[in-house]
Protein backbone atom coordinates (compact mmCIF):
# COMPACT_ATOMS: atom_id res chain seq x y z
CA UNK A 1 0.00 0.00 0.00
CA UNK A 2 2.88 2.48 0.89
CA UNK A 3 4.75 1.54 -2.38
CA UNK A 4 1.60 2.46 -4.10
CA UNK A 5 1.14 5.40 -2.45
CA UNK A 6 5.24 6.11 -3.37
CA UNK A 7 4.41 5.77 -6.81
CA UNK A 8 1.65 7.79 -7.24
CA UNK A 9 3.53 10.96 -5.61
CA UNK A 10 6.20 10.14 -8.11
CA UNK A 11 3.96 10.30 -10.95
CA UNK A 12 2.53 13.71 -9.53
CA UNK A 13 6.03 14.91 -9.51
CA UNK A 14 7.17 13.66 -13.03
CA UNK A 15 4.16 15.33 -14.55
CA UNK A 16 4.80 18.64 -12.66
CA UNK A 17 8.31 18.44 -13.68
CA UNK A 18 7.26 17.62 -17.50
CA UNK A 19 4.44 20.62 -17.33
CA UNK A 20 6.45 23.12 -15.77
CA UNK A 21 8.96 22.49 -18.24
CA UNK A 22 6.70 22.58 -21.45
CA UNK A 23 5.25 26.01 -20.01
CA UNK A 24 8.95 27.59 -19.76
CA UNK A 25 9.29 26.19 -23.59
CA UNK A 26 6.12 27.79 -25.02
CA UNK A 27 6.23 30.60 -22.52
CA UNK A 28 9.33 31.64 -24.48
CA UNK A 29 7.71 31.71 -27.70
CA UNK A 30 4.40 32.76 -27.28
CA UNK A 31 6.85 36.25 -26.18
CA UNK A 32 8.68 35.51 -29.84
CA UNK A 33 5.53 35.96 -31.49
CA UNK A 34 4.09 38.84 -29.62
CA UNK A 35 7.36 40.61 -30.33
CA UNK A 36 7.36 39.81 -33.97
CA UNK A 37 3.90 40.43 -34.16
CA UNK A 38 3.27 44.31 -35.92
CA UNK A 39 1.19 46.74 -33.38
CA UNK A 40 -1.87 47.73 -35.48
CA UNK A 41 -1.65 51.65 -36.58
CA UNK A 42 -5.03 51.68 -34.67
CA UNK A 43 -4.05 50.44 -31.42
CA UNK A 44 -0.84 53.12 -31.81
CA UNK A 45 -3.66 55.87 -32.29
CA UNK A 46 -6.13 54.77 -29.38
CA UNK A 47 -3.07 55.13 -26.44
CA UNK A 48 -1.78 58.76 -28.12
CA UNK A 49 -5.44 59.41 -27.87
CA UNK A 50 -6.32 57.88 -24.14
CA UNK A 51 -2.98 59.92 -23.29
CA UNK A 52 -4.38 63.28 -24.68
CA UNK A 53 -8.19 62.68 -22.61
CA UNK A 54 -5.70 61.59 -19.35
CA UNK A 55 -3.58 64.84 -19.18
CA UNK A 56 -7.25 66.65 -19.48
CA UNK A 57 -8.46 64.29 -16.54
CA UNK A 58 -5.81 65.02 -14.63
CA UNK A 59 -5.42 68.87 -15.56
CA UNK A 60 -8.83 69.27 -14.30
CA UNK A 61 -8.39 67.23 -11.11
CA UNK A 62 -5.62 69.51 -9.99
CA UNK A 63 -8.05 72.18 -10.25
CA UNK A 64 -9.92 71.92 -7.04
CA UNK A 65 -7.28 70.75 -4.61
CA UNK A 66 -9.20 70.70 -1.82
CA UNK A 67 -11.71 67.91 -3.37
CA UNK A 68 -8.97 66.16 -4.13
CA UNK A 69 -7.68 65.98 -0.41
CA UNK A 70 -10.61 64.85 0.45
CA UNK A 71 -10.97 62.36 -1.83
CA UNK A 72 -7.19 60.99 -0.88
CA UNK A 73 -8.31 60.58 2.91
CA UNK A 74 -11.49 59.05 2.11
CA UNK A 75 -9.16 56.35 0.12
CA UNK A 76 -6.63 55.62 2.96
CA UNK A 77 -9.50 55.82 5.72
CA UNK A 78 -10.90 53.02 3.61
CA UNK A 79 -7.55 51.30 2.85
CA UNK A 80 -7.15 50.93 6.58
CA UNK A 81 -10.52 49.77 7.93
CA UNK A 82 -9.93 46.97 4.55
CA UNK A 83 -6.88 45.96 5.84
CA UNK A 84 -8.15 45.95 9.37
CA UNK A 85 -11.14 43.94 8.62
CA UNK A 86 -8.26 41.49 6.86
CA UNK A 87 -5.91 41.25 9.53
CA UNK A 88 -9.08 40.49 12.18
CA UNK A 89 -10.28 37.65 9.36
CA UNK A 90 -13.41 39.87 9.06
CA UNK A 91 -15.68 40.34 5.57
CA UNK A 92 -15.41 43.66 4.82
CA UNK A 93 -18.51 46.05 3.68
CA UNK A 94 -20.32 42.79 2.35
CA UNK A 95 -23.23 45.86 1.88
CA UNK A 96 -22.05 47.10 -1.02
CA UNK A 97 -23.63 46.43 -4.81
CA UNK A 98 -20.10 45.30 -5.97
CA UNK A 99 -19.65 43.08 -3.33
CA UNK A 100 -22.05 40.69 -5.25
CA UNK A 101 -20.63 41.17 -8.56
CA UNK A 102 -21.36 37.48 -10.45
CA UNK A 103 -17.35 37.68 -11.80
CA UNK A 104 -16.06 37.10 -8.02
CA UNK A 105 -18.38 34.50 -7.16
CA UNK A 106 -15.78 32.05 -5.94
CA UNK A 107 -14.06 34.70 -3.71
CA UNK A 108 -15.98 34.28 -0.14
CA UNK A 109 -14.13 31.20 1.17
CA UNK A 110 -10.24 32.17 0.95
CA UNK A 111 -9.97 35.22 2.68
CA UNK A 112 -6.64 36.08 0.53
CA UNK A 113 -8.47 36.21 -2.30
CA UNK A 114 -11.25 37.83 -0.69
CA UNK A 115 -8.88 40.62 0.26
CA UNK A 116 -7.98 41.20 -2.99
CA UNK A 117 -11.43 41.31 -4.33
CA UNK A 118 -12.22 44.06 -1.90
CA UNK A 119 -8.53 45.99 -2.64
CA UNK A 120 -9.19 46.02 -6.79
CA UNK A 121 -12.90 47.38 -5.79
CA UNK A 122 -11.88 49.92 -3.25
CA UNK A 123 -9.65 51.20 -5.88
CA UNK A 124 -12.58 51.34 -8.34
CA UNK A 125 -14.58 53.24 -5.98
CA UNK A 126 -11.81 55.49 -5.56
CA UNK A 127 -11.40 56.36 -8.88
CA UNK A 128 -15.04 56.71 -9.85
CA UNK A 129 -14.86 59.33 -7.14
CA UNK A 130 -11.66 61.11 -8.72
CA UNK A 131 -14.07 60.87 -11.92
CA UNK A 132 -17.11 62.68 -10.64
CA UNK A 133 -14.90 64.98 -9.45
CA UNK A 134 -13.79 66.50 -12.64
CA UNK A 135 -15.75 69.53 -13.38
CA UNK A 136 -16.05 71.82 -16.49
CA UNK A 137 -14.51 69.39 -18.96
CA UNK A 138 -17.33 69.01 -22.11
CA UNK A 139 -19.55 66.26 -22.46
CA UNK A 140 -17.14 64.26 -24.99
CA UNK A 141 -14.02 64.43 -23.32
CA UNK A 142 -16.29 62.66 -20.52
CA UNK A 143 -17.33 60.12 -21.84
CA UNK A 144 -14.07 59.59 -23.24
CA UNK A 145 -12.66 59.73 -20.47
CA UNK A 146 -15.52 57.28 -18.58
CA UNK A 147 -14.31 54.50 -21.61
CA UNK A 148 -11.02 54.49 -20.93
CA UNK A 149 -11.68 54.29 -17.58
CA UNK A 150 -13.76 51.17 -18.04
CA UNK A 151 -11.08 49.72 -20.60
CA UNK A 152 -8.35 50.11 -17.33
CA UNK A 153 -10.77 48.59 -14.79
CA UNK A 154 -11.70 45.44 -16.62
CA UNK A 155 -8.25 45.10 -17.68
CA UNK A 156 -6.78 45.10 -14.22
CA UNK A 157 -9.77 42.86 -12.67
CA UNK A 158 -7.48 40.42 -10.64
CA UNK A 159 -9.71 37.69 -12.41
CA UNK A 160 -7.41 37.98 -15.36
CA UNK A 161 -3.93 36.94 -14.10
CA UNK A 162 -3.62 33.32 -12.85
CA UNK A 163 -2.26 34.03 -9.49
CA UNK A 164 -4.88 36.42 -8.60
CA UNK A 165 -7.65 33.86 -9.37
CA UNK A 166 -9.04 31.18 -7.02
CA UNK A 167 -10.65 29.19 -9.98
CA UNK A 168 -7.52 28.93 -11.99
CA UNK A 169 -5.43 28.20 -8.74
CA UNK A 170 -7.45 25.17 -8.21
CA UNK A 171 -7.95 23.85 -11.58
CA UNK A 172 -4.26 24.43 -12.37
CA UNK A 173 -3.44 21.79 -9.09
CA UNK A 174 -6.08 19.46 -10.14
CA UNK A 175 -4.80 19.10 -13.48
CA UNK A 176 -1.22 19.69 -12.73
CA UNK A 177 -0.84 22.49 -14.67
CA UNK A 178 -2.05 21.55 -18.32
CA UNK A 179 -4.64 24.63 -18.54
CA UNK A 180 -2.04 26.09 -18.39
CA UNK A 181 -0.63 23.94 -21.17
CA UNK A 182 -4.07 23.83 -23.97
CA UNK A 183 -4.07 28.08 -22.67
CA UNK A 184 -0.90 28.93 -24.24
CA UNK A 185 -1.62 26.38 -27.12
CA UNK A 186 -4.83 28.15 -27.38
CA UNK A 187 -3.20 31.93 -27.34
CA UNK A 188 -0.08 30.40 -29.45
CA UNK A 189 -3.37 29.35 -32.12
CA UNK A 190 -4.93 32.72 -32.40
CA UNK A 191 -1.81 34.28 -32.93
CA UNK A 192 -1.11 32.47 -36.20
CA UNK A 193 -4.63 32.71 -37.16
CA UNK A 194 -3.46 36.78 -38.47
CA UNK A 195 -1.04 38.35 -39.21
CA UNK A 196 -2.32 41.96 -38.28
CA UNK A 197 -4.97 41.42 -36.09
CA UNK A 198 -5.24 39.14 -32.87
CA UNK A 199 -8.66 37.90 -31.87
CA UNK A 200 -9.46 35.86 -29.33
CA UNK A 201 -11.34 32.92 -30.68
CA UNK A 202 -14.96 33.15 -29.17
CA UNK A 203 -16.78 29.96 -30.74
CA UNK A 204 -15.68 26.86 -32.55
CA UNK A 205 -16.19 28.11 -36.23
CA UNK A 206 -15.84 24.80 -37.68
CA UNK A 207 -18.99 23.56 -36.42
CA UNK A 208 -20.98 25.73 -38.94
CA UNK A 209 -21.74 26.40 -42.53
CA UNK A 210 -23.22 28.97 -44.35
CA UNK A 211 -26.26 26.84 -46.02
CA UNK A 212 -25.59 24.08 -44.06
CA UNK A 213 -26.88 24.48 -40.50
CA UNK A 214 -26.87 28.49 -40.62
CA UNK A 215 -28.92 30.55 -43.29
CA UNK A 216 -31.01 27.78 -44.24
CA UNK A 217 -34.56 29.00 -44.81
CA UNK A 218 -35.27 27.93 -48.60
CA UNK A 219 -35.42 30.83 -50.98
CA UNK A 220 -33.86 31.31 -54.16
CA UNK A 221 -31.94 35.36 -55.05
CA UNK A 222 -33.97 36.83 -57.22
CA UNK A 223 -31.73 40.40 -58.17
CA UNK A 224 -28.08 41.08 -57.72
CA UNK A 225 -25.95 44.50 -58.44
CA UNK A 226 -22.37 45.63 -57.42
CA UNK A 227 -23.90 45.98 -53.22
CA UNK A 228 -26.80 43.40 -52.89
CA UNK A 229 -27.94 40.30 -53.97
CA UNK A 230 -32.12 40.01 -52.98
CA UNK A 231 -33.44 36.49 -51.69
CA UNK A 232 -36.61 36.26 -52.00
CA UNK A 233 -37.53 32.71 -49.48
CA UNK A 234 -39.95 30.35 -50.09
CA UNK A 235 -43.53 30.19 -48.63
CA UNK A 236 -44.17 27.58 -46.01
CA UNK A 237 -48.36 28.43 -46.08
CA UNK A 238 -50.69 28.14 -49.00
CA UNK A 239 -51.52 31.72 -48.47
CA UNK A 240 -49.70 34.64 -47.67
CA UNK A 241 -50.37 38.32 -47.08
CA UNK A 242 -50.91 40.28 -49.80
CA UNK A 243 -47.53 42.65 -49.00
CA UNK A 244 -44.78 41.38 -48.31
CA UNK A 245 -41.95 42.39 -46.36
CA UNK A 246 -38.18 43.54 -46.68
CA UNK A 247 -35.16 43.53 -44.50
CA UNK A 248 -32.78 45.89 -44.82
CA UNK A 249 -29.93 44.33 -42.17
CA UNK A 250 -27.24 46.40 -41.25
CA UNK A 251 -23.81 46.65 -43.88
CA UNK A 252 -21.20 45.91 -41.23
CA UNK A 253 -22.70 42.63 -40.34
CA UNK A 254 -23.84 39.46 -42.68
CA UNK A 255 -27.76 39.16 -43.03
CA UNK A 256 -28.34 35.80 -41.67
CA UNK A 257 -28.35 37.21 -37.89
CA UNK A 258 -31.89 37.34 -38.42
CA UNK A 259 -31.88 33.61 -39.66
CA UNK A 260 -29.50 31.23 -37.73
CA UNK A 261 -30.71 27.97 -36.87
CA UNK A 262 -34.21 27.17 -37.95
CA UNK A 263 -35.52 27.54 -33.75
CA UNK A 264 -33.34 31.08 -33.89
CA UNK A 265 -34.38 32.52 -37.12
CA UNK A 266 -37.08 35.70 -37.80
CA UNK A 267 -37.37 34.71 -41.28
CA UNK A 268 -38.30 31.55 -40.32
CA UNK A 269 -40.88 32.37 -38.27
CA UNK A 270 -42.25 35.27 -40.32
CA UNK A 271 -42.48 32.69 -43.47
CA UNK A 272 -44.40 30.61 -41.07
CA UNK A 273 -47.30 33.39 -40.36
CA UNK A 274 -47.62 33.51 -43.59
CA UNK A 275 -45.39 36.66 -44.57
CA UNK A 276 -43.72 36.96 -48.04
CA UNK A 277 -39.92 37.89 -46.99
CA UNK A 278 -37.27 39.03 -49.01
CA UNK A 279 -33.85 40.04 -47.78
CA UNK A 280 -31.17 42.36 -48.79
CA UNK A 281 -27.43 40.61 -48.38
CA UNK A 282 -25.13 43.47 -48.61
CA UNK A 283 -21.69 42.21 -50.87
CA UNK A 284 -17.96 41.78 -48.29
CA UNK A 285 -16.42 45.02 -50.00
CA UNK A 286 -12.67 44.89 -50.99
CA UNK A 287 -11.02 48.06 -52.56
CA UNK A 288 -12.36 47.51 -56.07
CA UNK A 289 -15.87 48.83 -54.30
CA UNK A 290 -13.52 51.80 -52.12
CA UNK A 291 -15.86 54.29 -54.27
CA UNK A 292 -19.41 53.19 -53.45
CA UNK A 293 -20.95 56.32 -51.46
CA UNK A 294 -23.67 56.08 -49.15
CA UNK A 295 -26.26 57.23 -51.97
CA UNK A 296 -25.05 54.26 -54.03
CA UNK A 297 -26.32 52.15 -50.63
CA UNK A 298 -29.22 53.98 -50.92
CA UNK A 299 -29.96 53.67 -54.48
CA UNK A 300 -28.61 50.35 -55.42
CA UNK A 301 -30.15 48.69 -51.65
CA UNK A 302 -33.43 49.33 -50.34
CA UNK A 303 -34.72 51.29 -52.81
CA UNK A 304 -33.79 48.67 -56.45
CA UNK A 305 -34.70 46.49 -53.94
CA UNK A 306 -38.26 47.60 -53.42
CA UNK A 307 -38.50 48.35 -57.56
CA UNK A 308 -38.08 44.53 -57.91
CA UNK A 309 -40.43 43.24 -54.99
CA UNK A 310 -43.21 45.46 -56.57
CA UNK A 311 -42.52 43.46 -59.92
CA UNK A 312 -41.88 39.92 -57.68
CA UNK A 313 -45.38 40.23 -56.23
CA UNK A 314 -47.42 42.53 -58.03
CA UNK A 315 -47.84 45.33 -55.48
CA UNK A 316 -47.32 48.40 -54.88
CA UNK A 317 -46.47 48.84 -51.52
CA UNK A 318 -44.44 46.46 -49.67
CA UNK A 319 -43.44 46.97 -45.45
CA UNK A 320 -40.38 47.10 -44.18
CA UNK A 321 -37.93 46.59 -41.32
CA UNK A 322 -34.63 47.93 -40.86
CA UNK A 323 -32.36 46.83 -38.06
CA UNK A 324 -29.28 49.06 -36.62
CA UNK A 325 -27.63 50.98 -39.09
CA UNK A 326 -30.02 49.12 -41.76
CA UNK A 327 -32.62 50.96 -39.97
CA UNK A 328 -30.84 54.49 -40.64
CA UNK A 329 -30.67 53.69 -43.99
CA UNK A 330 -34.23 52.85 -44.50
CA UNK A 331 -35.30 55.79 -43.18
CA UNK A 332 -32.92 57.62 -45.63
CA UNK A 333 -35.07 56.17 -47.96
CA UNK A 334 -38.60 56.90 -46.68
CA UNK A 335 -37.51 60.76 -46.53
CA UNK A 336 -35.61 60.57 -50.01
CA UNK A 337 -38.92 59.32 -51.62
CA UNK A 338 -41.15 61.43 -49.50
CA UNK A 339 -38.63 64.47 -50.45
CA UNK A 340 -39.51 63.45 -54.74
CA UNK A 341 -42.90 62.59 -54.39
CA UNK A 342 -42.63 59.06 -54.39
CA UNK A 343 -44.07 55.57 -52.32
CA UNK A 344 -44.24 52.12 -52.28
CA UNK A 345 -43.76 51.72 -48.60
CA UNK A 346 -46.51 50.95 -46.74
CA UNK A 347 -45.11 50.66 -42.96
CA UNK A 348 -41.49 50.75 -41.49
CA UNK A 349 -40.07 49.13 -38.20
CA UNK A 350 -37.26 50.20 -36.61
CA UNK A 351 -34.90 47.28 -34.80
CA UNK A 352 -32.57 49.31 -32.74
CA UNK A 353 -31.92 51.65 -34.84
CA UNK A 354 -30.61 55.28 -34.75
CA UNK A 355 -31.96 57.80 -36.32
CA UNK A 356 -31.35 60.46 -33.95
CA UNK A 357 -28.08 60.75 -32.57
CA UNK A 358 -27.81 62.96 -29.76
CA UNK A 359 -26.85 60.19 -27.73
CA UNK A 360 -25.31 57.42 -29.21
CA UNK A 361 -24.17 55.33 -26.55
CA UNK A 362 -20.39 54.14 -25.55
CA UNK A 363 -19.60 53.98 -29.48
CA UNK A 364 -19.51 58.01 -29.61
CA UNK A 365 -15.93 57.75 -27.56
CA UNK A 366 -14.42 56.74 -30.91
CA UNK A 367 -16.25 59.70 -32.72
CA UNK A 368 -14.77 63.70 -32.92
CA UNK A 369 -13.27 65.07 -35.23
CA UNK A 370 -9.78 64.04 -34.74
CA UNK A 371 -10.19 60.32 -34.54
CA UNK A 372 -12.28 60.31 -37.52
CA UNK A 373 -9.38 62.45 -39.47
CA UNK A 374 -7.27 59.42 -38.07
CA UNK A 375 -9.48 56.70 -39.23
CA UNK A 376 -10.01 58.50 -43.06
CA UNK A 377 -6.50 58.62 -43.47
CA UNK A 378 -6.54 54.64 -42.61
CA UNK A 379 -8.54 53.76 -44.73
CA UNK A 380 -7.88 55.79 -47.80
CA UNK A 381 -4.55 53.08 -47.88
CA UNK A 382 -6.87 50.19 -48.06
CA UNK A 383 -10.06 51.92 -49.93
CA UNK A 384 -11.97 50.50 -47.11
CA UNK A 385 -12.28 49.87 -43.39
CA UNK A 386 -10.88 46.27 -42.61
CA UNK A 387 -13.86 44.30 -40.90
CA UNK A 388 -11.69 42.95 -38.00
CA UNK A 389 -11.05 46.64 -36.87
CA UNK A 390 -14.69 47.28 -36.88
CA UNK A 391 -15.42 43.99 -35.00
CA UNK A 392 -12.22 44.89 -32.31
CA UNK A 393 -14.32 48.11 -32.01
CA UNK A 394 -17.32 46.60 -30.78
CA UNK A 395 -15.90 44.13 -28.65
CA UNK A 396 -13.98 46.33 -26.76
CA UNK A 397 -17.31 48.53 -25.90
CA UNK A 398 -18.04 45.16 -23.63
CA UNK A 399 -14.61 44.53 -22.73
CA UNK A 400 -15.45 41.93 -19.43
CA UNK A 401 -18.46 39.92 -21.75
CA UNK A 402 -16.36 40.01 -24.85
CA UNK A 403 -12.32 40.05 -24.09
CA UNK A 404 -11.37 39.12 -20.79
CA UNK A 405 -14.32 36.69 -19.78
CA UNK A 406 -12.57 34.54 -22.99
CA UNK A 407 -9.26 35.55 -22.19
CA UNK A 408 -9.46 33.49 -19.05
CA UNK A 409 -11.37 30.78 -20.25
CA UNK A 410 -9.04 30.09 -23.46
CA UNK A 411 -5.78 31.04 -21.77
CA UNK A 412 -6.17 30.72 -18.44
CA UNK A 413 -8.41 27.43 -18.04
CA UNK A 414 -7.17 26.44 -21.26
CA UNK A 415 -10.77 25.29 -22.15
CA UNK A 416 -12.10 24.70 -26.00
CA UNK A 417 -14.70 27.65 -27.49
CA UNK A 418 -18.03 25.74 -27.28
CA UNK A 419 -20.33 26.07 -31.07
CA UNK A 420 -22.33 28.70 -30.87
CA UNK A 421 -24.47 29.89 -33.78
CA UNK A 422 -24.54 34.11 -33.04
CA UNK A 423 -20.63 33.86 -31.84
CA UNK A 424 -20.12 32.25 -35.09
CA UNK A 425 -21.89 34.94 -36.67
CA UNK A 426 -20.37 37.64 -34.81
CA UNK A 427 -17.00 36.44 -36.03
CA UNK A 428 -18.12 36.84 -39.48
CA UNK A 429 -16.77 40.34 -40.47
CA UNK A 430 -17.44 42.53 -43.19
CA UNK A 431 -15.29 45.36 -44.62
CA UNK A 432 -17.09 49.02 -45.66
CA UNK A 433 -15.60 51.11 -48.13
CA UNK A 434 -14.14 54.05 -47.36
CA UNK A 435 -16.11 56.60 -48.58
CA UNK A 436 -19.50 54.92 -47.76
CA UNK A 437 -18.05 54.63 -43.92
CA UNK A 438 -16.77 58.15 -44.05
CA UNK A 439 -20.21 59.82 -44.81
CA UNK A 440 -22.14 57.65 -42.43
CA UNK A 441 -19.86 59.00 -39.56
CA UNK A 442 -19.75 62.25 -40.41
CA UNK A 443 -23.27 62.62 -41.43
CA UNK A 444 -25.42 60.96 -38.78
CA UNK A 445 -22.69 60.15 -35.61
CA UNK A 446 -20.77 63.99 -36.00
CA UNK A 447 -23.68 65.93 -37.73
CA UNK A 448 -26.68 64.35 -36.48
CA UNK A 449 -27.98 65.41 -40.21
CA UNK A 450 -30.95 63.25 -39.80
CA UNK A 451 -32.22 64.92 -36.96
CA UNK A 452 -31.44 68.29 -38.26
CA UNK A 453 -32.99 67.41 -41.73
CA UNK A 454 -29.74 69.09 -43.44
CA UNK A 455 -29.02 66.01 -45.28
CA UNK A 456 -28.33 65.86 -49.00
CA UNK A 457 -28.56 62.20 -51.23
CA UNK A 458 -28.13 61.74 -54.01
CA UNK A 459 -28.65 65.80 -54.59
CA UNK A 460 -31.83 65.76 -53.01
CA UNK A 461 -32.34 67.25 -49.38
CA UNK A 462 -34.49 64.79 -47.19
CA UNK A 463 -36.53 65.48 -44.23
CA UNK A 464 -37.71 62.71 -41.70
CA UNK A 465 -40.99 64.71 -40.90
CA UNK A 466 -42.09 64.54 -44.71
CA UNK A 467 -42.50 60.80 -43.78
CA UNK A 468 -46.08 60.05 -43.15
CA UNK A 469 -45.96 55.98 -43.66
CA UNK A 470 -46.54 53.76 -40.32
CA UNK A 471 -43.63 53.05 -38.09
CA UNK A 472 -42.97 50.85 -35.44
CA UNK A 473 -39.72 51.49 -33.33
CA UNK A 474 -38.20 48.16 -30.97
CA UNK A 475 -35.48 49.14 -28.75
CA UNK A 476 -33.65 46.96 -26.53
CA UNK A 477 -33.40 48.16 -22.71
CA UNK A 478 -29.80 46.89 -22.49
CA UNK A 479 -28.11 48.04 -25.89
CA UNK A 480 -24.78 49.54 -25.66
CA UNK A 481 -24.93 49.92 -29.26
CA UNK A 482 -28.08 51.95 -30.16
CA UNK A 483 -29.20 52.98 -26.49
CA UNK A 484 -33.14 52.30 -26.30
CA UNK A 485 -33.41 56.30 -25.39
CA UNK A 486 -31.98 57.35 -28.57
CA UNK A 487 -34.04 54.92 -30.29
CA UNK A 488 -37.09 56.64 -28.98
CA UNK A 489 -35.84 59.84 -29.54
CA UNK A 490 -35.68 58.66 -33.14
CA UNK A 491 -39.69 58.03 -33.36
CA UNK A 492 -40.30 61.82 -32.53
CA UNK A 493 -38.46 62.87 -36.06
CA UNK A 494 -41.51 61.07 -37.63
CA UNK A 495 -44.86 62.46 -38.85
CA UNK A 496 -47.03 59.55 -39.69
CA UNK A 497 -47.83 57.22 -36.67
CA UNK A 498 -45.52 55.67 -34.50
CA UNK A 499 -45.64 52.98 -31.98
CA UNK A 500 -42.44 51.96 -29.53
CA UNK A 501 -41.79 48.28 -28.01
CA UNK A 502 -38.75 47.81 -25.24
CA UNK A 503 -37.39 44.60 -25.53
CA UNK A 504 -35.49 43.02 -22.63
CA UNK A 505 -32.06 42.15 -23.16
CA UNK A 506 -29.13 43.94 -25.33
CA UNK A 507 -28.50 44.44 -28.96
CA UNK A 508 -28.90 41.06 -30.30
CA UNK A 509 -30.49 39.12 -27.84
CA UNK A 510 -33.19 41.53 -27.38
CA UNK A 511 -33.89 41.27 -30.97
CA UNK A 512 -33.48 37.51 -31.88
CA UNK A 513 -35.51 36.40 -28.89
CA UNK A 514 -38.20 33.49 -30.58
CA UNK A 515 -41.24 32.92 -28.42
CA UNK A 516 -41.03 29.24 -28.17
CA UNK A 517 -37.73 29.76 -25.38
CA UNK A 518 -40.04 32.66 -23.10
CA UNK A 519 -37.25 34.35 -22.60
CA UNK A 520 -36.62 37.47 -21.74
CA UNK A 521 -39.60 40.42 -21.42
CA UNK A 522 -40.98 43.39 -23.18
CA UNK A 523 -42.72 46.89 -22.38
CA UNK A 524 -45.90 48.54 -23.96
CA UNK A 525 -47.49 51.77 -23.77
CA UNK A 526 -49.61 53.62 -25.83
CA UNK A 527 -48.60 56.93 -25.00
CA UNK A 528 -45.62 58.48 -26.27
CA UNK A 529 -44.51 60.94 -23.90
CA UNK A 530 -42.11 63.59 -24.33
CA UNK A 531 -39.37 62.22 -21.99
CA UNK A 532 -38.36 57.79 -22.64
CA UNK A 533 -38.16 58.07 -19.06
CA UNK A 534 -41.39 58.71 -18.52
CA UNK A 535 -42.70 56.24 -21.24
CA UNK A 536 -40.87 53.32 -19.57
CA UNK A 537 -42.57 54.83 -16.25
CA UNK A 538 -45.89 54.34 -17.13
CA UNK A 539 -45.53 50.83 -19.74
CA UNK A 540 -46.79 47.81 -18.58
CA UNK A 541 -44.32 44.46 -18.75
CA UNK A 542 -44.82 41.32 -20.79
CA UNK A 543 -43.22 38.07 -20.58
CA UNK A 544 -41.81 36.56 -23.61
CA UNK A 545 -40.67 37.79 -27.10
CA UNK A 546 -41.56 40.89 -28.30
CA UNK A 547 -42.28 39.13 -32.03
CA UNK A 548 -45.72 37.88 -31.43
CA UNK A 549 -46.96 41.53 -30.55
CA UNK A 550 -45.14 42.91 -33.32
CA UNK A 551 -46.44 40.82 -35.75
CA UNK A 552 -49.75 41.77 -34.58
CA UNK A 553 -48.96 45.20 -35.33
CA UNK A 554 -47.16 44.14 -38.50
CA UNK A 555 -50.30 42.57 -40.01
CA UNK A 556 -52.59 45.62 -39.64
CA UNK A 557 -50.45 46.84 -42.89
CA UNK A 558 -49.90 43.46 -45.16
CA UNK A 559 -53.84 43.37 -46.66
CA UNK A 560 -55.46 40.65 -47.36
CA UNK A 561 -54.24 36.88 -47.79
CA UNK A 562 -53.75 35.93 -51.37
CA UNK A 563 -52.65 32.54 -52.91
CA UNK A 564 -48.63 32.11 -52.14
CA UNK A 565 -46.22 31.99 -55.08
CA UNK A 566 -43.09 30.76 -55.20
CA UNK A 567 -39.82 32.83 -56.18
CA UNK A 568 -39.90 33.33 -60.12
CA UNK A 569 -43.69 32.89 -60.84
CA UNK A 570 -43.93 35.81 -62.14
CA UNK A 571 -41.06 35.82 -64.61
CA UNK A 572 -37.83 37.02 -62.29
CA UNK A 573 -34.72 34.94 -62.98
CA UNK A 574 -33.51 32.58 -60.53
CA UNK A 575 -30.03 33.34 -59.98
CA UNK A 576 -28.95 30.97 -57.18
CA UNK A 577 -30.32 28.98 -53.74
CA UNK A 578 -30.02 31.03 -51.24
CA UNK A 579 -27.82 32.29 -49.59
CA UNK A 580 -26.33 33.02 -52.48
CA UNK A 581 -22.51 33.84 -52.44
CA UNK A 582 -22.52 37.50 -51.05
CA UNK A 583 -22.61 36.08 -47.53
CA UNK A 584 -20.11 33.05 -48.06
CA UNK A 585 -17.44 35.65 -48.43
CA UNK A 586 -15.16 35.44 -45.42
CA UNK A 587 -12.55 37.51 -44.18
CA UNK A 588 -9.93 34.87 -44.71
CA UNK A 589 -6.58 35.40 -41.59
CA UNK A 590 -3.57 36.93 -43.77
Amino acid sequence: MEETQQEKLWEEKDAWIRNLSSLGDKSQLLFNKLFEKKIPASAVFQMIHFNQVYQQFIKHLLAKPEKLLNAQINYWQELYFLWQHFMLNKQYDESKPEAKDFQFKDWQENPAFHFIKDFYQLHVRHFQALLQMTEGLDKKTSSQIQFYFKQVVEALSPTNFAVTNPEVWRTTLENRGENLLKGLDNALNDLSQDQEYFQIKMTDTSHYEIGKNVAITPGKVVYQNDLIQLIQYEPQTRKVYQRPILFVPPWINKYYIFDLTPSFSLVNWLVQQSYTVFMISWVNPDNSLSQKEFSDYLLEGPLQALKVIKQACGVNEINTLGYCVGGTLLACAMAYQAARGEGGIQSASYLCALLDFSEPGDIGAFIDDHQLQWLEKEMQNKGYLDGRQMATTFNILRPKDLIWSYYVKNYLLGESPAPHDLLFWNSDSTNIPEKMHRFYLRNMYLDNGLKKGSLSLNNQLIDLKMVQAPACFIGALQDHIAPWKSVYAGLKLYAGPAEFILSGSGHIAGAINPPERNKYQYYLNPQITEAAEAWLQFAKEHTGSWWPHWEKWLRRYSGDQVEARMPGDTGLALIEDAPGTYVRKRLSPR
